[in-house]
C-alpha cells in the first residue's frame, strides 16, 4: 500500500484513473489532475507548501518533488515527464516539460512549455528556462532548439505512462 498521510489536516488527492504505485509516499498539502502516475519508491512531500499537479503527468521511480516552508510551492503542469530519481522543488514546470533522469530543478525555476532538462543536469535557483529548448549541464544552460523529433516525444511520453500504468490497474 502507498503510504498517504495528512499534514496539518490536508490530504493528498487527484483526479481519475491515476495510478498510485504501492511504495511510493504522497503526503499533506497534494493535488493530482486526471491520468497521473506515480511510480515506484516515488516521494511527494506537501507538508511545508502545497504542490499541484496537472493532467497526464507522470512522475516515475525513486523521483522526490518538495518545496520550501512558507515560500516556493511546486507548480507541475499538464503532460509533464519526470524522470527517474530526479529531484524538482519549489519551482513551476509548465505544460509539455520532460526532466531528465537524476536532474535537479531548484526553487523558484520557472520552466517554460515545451522544455528538455538533461538527464544529471542542475537547474539552478531563479532560473528561467525558454520555451523550446534543451537545457544541459550543472548549472544547465541552454544548449539548442528542440527538435521536431524531441518535440514529438514530448507528446509521445505522457501517453505512454498512461500506457504503462495500465498494466498495473486491478
Amino acid at each position: 500500500m502507498p503510504l498517504i498521510l495528512p499534514v496539518k489536516d490536508k490530504s493528498p488527492q487527484w483526479g481519475a484513473d491515476c495510478f498510485i504505485a504501492d511504495n511510493c509516499t504522497i503526503v499533506g498539502e497534494v493535488t493530482m489532475g486526471d491520468n497521473c502516475s506515480v511510480w515506484f519508491n516515488a516521494v511527494i512531500r506537501g507538508d511545508v507548501h502545497y504542490i499541484r499537479i496537472g493532467n497526464n503527468t507522470n512522475i516515475q521511480d525513486g523521483v522526490v518533488i518538495h518545496a520550501t516552508y512558507q515560500k516556493s510551492p511546486t507548480n507541475i503542469g499538464n503532460f509533464v515527464s519526470i524522470g527517474h530519481n530526479a529531484i524538482v522543488h519549489g519551482c513551476t514546470l509548465k505544460d509539455y516539460v520532460l526532466i531528465g533522469m537524476g536532474a535537479i530543478v531548484m526553487d523558484n525555476v520557472v520552466i517554460e512549455e515545451e522544455v528538455i532538462i538533461a538527464a544529471g543536469s542542475v537547474v539552478l535557483e531563479n532560473t528561467i528556462c525558454e520555451s523550446g529548448y534543451l537545457y544541459a549541464g550543472t548549472p544547465a544552460k541552454k544548449i539548442k532548439p528542440l527538435t521536431d523529433e524531441q518535440k514529438g516525444l514530448l507528446k509521445r511520453l505522457p501517453d505512454n505512462y498512461i500506457m504503462y500504468s495500465s498494466w498495473f490497474k486491478v
